[in-house]
């Protein structure tokens, strides 16, 4: 009996025991966009699954050109296996709702992945792609009333199986009605502990081959890019470490970056705790993982640094330090496609619909009823000039429309989005003319170019489609053009 429950509470530790969680990439792991593939015009939200592999769930509403059928396809952006695409699979029209689609597809491994999107319907075929991070973000725990069901059975197979072997050693050469002898019985008791030895033995066995297996897909659980910045002066150096902050080297390089919006990286500086002074800058690769700027002008006080980057094969990072300036310190004057604000800070009350620019423009938002999280919104702001009227001369900033920087205030949830939605340009353009897509649906984008097109106008609203990942406050970060300036408008949300 004390073998049973030695076995059963080593059996109930292997089942309950709960794996770290690991922290993820700063932002939501979902991917919002919006695609013009031809005449078609689709708001895309793909929620990644937390674990590799796993399944991915697909949402689309479509608008333009009628659809009549949308087949979706999981391949990575490079690679021999990018040319070799499995079977589409369809993804289903809403009954209540025949525009919008929803559907899952599996992502197999970890990398840079895309869904192709084939679209059909009044005017033709017509294909996209959007790009997706498949990162595995934490290990999954076994829930406990599935657990302890286990354990009961588990227990109650030993049981049975002990008994079983008592009974052979007993009973299986006596003749019908004979009763056991006390040397047969005494050889059944051996049976019975040697049998919940031998089970004892290979449960150990059994939780040991688990534990490795489980340490070793711990390893493939994502980590950020590790970031050492140095201040001297006013010359900030951030040293990228193709290690995930001990030993082992990721399957990342800290210097394969790719150029988006015409930079490597673009880098947010927030003071905290009160987000009152925001900078958008963009250091450049000295050399291999290591990017360097001279500062501007900023108040003292310690910043949470936010680096974007895009890999080669069009995996996206946020990478994210932090770094103190001091009271002293000389800084310059901003870069042509830097910008700078000073909203009021976060103790003084919540910022509403319109923001106040120093130069008498001002920035609406219109804001949505109620906010909740985990839903899709195309969020849209304006931008109007000191009379009230639409801002007329409206100039792209960094190829786009508009920026849009979404940070909650605890720092915990961070994503720099585009009018086009959440991925970047570079990734976008990989994806759109990989050789796994039939098709390029935006022919002629460039990685490095910017999207916007130079002879027509731009208007003073942008829509940014995201979706909040959790509830709490964030603090929306704008960035709109006119004529030489840029703004950066900055409003307050509570989600629900």
């Amino acid at each position: 009996m004390k073998s049973i429950l030695r076995f059963a509470a080593l059996l109930l530790l292997c089942l309950l025991a709960a794996p770290q969680l690991a922290h993820a990439h700063v932002g939501s792991k979902d991917v919002f966009e919006q695609i013009d593939a031809g005449p078609y015009k689709l708001f895309v939200t793909i929620r990644m699954p937390n674990v590799i592999p796993g399944v991915a769930t697909v949402e689309v509403r479509s608008s333009g050109a009628k659809v009549s059928g949308i087949q979706i396809t999981p391949l990575p952006i490079t690679g021999e296996a990018a040319k070799h695409a499995p079977t589409s699979d369809p993804i289903k029209p809403s009954a209540v709702d025949p525009a919008f689609y929803t559907g899952s597809v599996w992502m197999m491994a970890s990398g840079s992945w895309q869904v192709r999107f084939d679209i059909s319907g009044d005017a033709g075929n017509q294909t996209a792609s959007v790009p997706v991070p498949a990162v595995a973000l934490t290990t999954l725990t076994m829930q406990r009333s599935l657990a302890l069901t286990l354990v009961i059975l588990g227990l109650f197979l030993v049981v049975s199986m002990a008994g079983i072997v008592a009974a052979a050693v007993r009973d299986a050469r006596l003749e019908p009605g004979a009763a056991p002898s006390p040397a047969r019985r005494r050889r059944a008791n051996l049976a019975t502990v040697g049998s919940l030895a031998v089970m004892a033995l290979l449960i150990w066995g059994g939780a040991a081959w688990w534990n490795v297996e489980a340490a070793s897909y711990s390893l493939d659980v994502y980590h950020p890019l590790t970031v050492n910045p140095v201040l001297k002066g006013n010359l900030l150096d951030l040293n990228v470490l193709a290690f995930d902050g001990g030993e082992n080297r990721t399957s990342r390089s800290n210097h394969d970056f790719l150029p988006d919006h015409g930079h490597l990286m673009h880098l947010y500086a927030i003071r905290q705790p009160e987000m009152d002074a925001v900078f958008h800058l963009h250091p450049g690769l000295a050399g291999p993982g290591d990017f360097r700027m001279s500062l501007p002008s900023m108040p003292p006080g310690n910043y949470k640094l936010y680096g974007d980057v895009v890999h080669t094969n069009g995996f996206p990072e946020t990478l994210v330090s932090s770094v103190t300036i001091p009271a002293n310190m000389e800084g310059g004057a901003l870069g042509p496609d830097d910008a700078a604000a000073a909203p009021q800070p976060l103790s003084k009350g919540q910022l509403g619909d319109s923001y106040r620019l120093p130069d008498g423009y001002v920035m609406v938002w219109d804001r949505p009823s109620t906010v909740s999280a985990d839903a899709a919104y195309a969020f849209r702001f304006r931008l109007m000039d000191p009379n009230g009227k639409p801002a007329t001369d409206m100039q792209p900033y960094l190829g786009m429309a508009g920026h849009a920087a979404f940070v909650k205030t605890d720092g915990t949830v961070f994503a720099h989005t585009h009018p086009d939605g959440s991925a970047p340009m570079a990734s976008l353009a990989l994806a759109n003319n990989s050789e796994g897509s039939k098709s390029a649906s935006m022919p002629g984008m460039d990685m490095s170019m910017d999207r916007s097109d130079p002879g027509s106008p731009i208007s003073n609203t942008v829509e940014f489609p995201y979706g909040f990942p959790y509830s709490g406050h964030y603090r929306i970060l704008v960035q709109m053009k006119h004529g030489e300036t840029v703004e950066t408008g900055a409003f307050d949300v509570s989600v629900h």
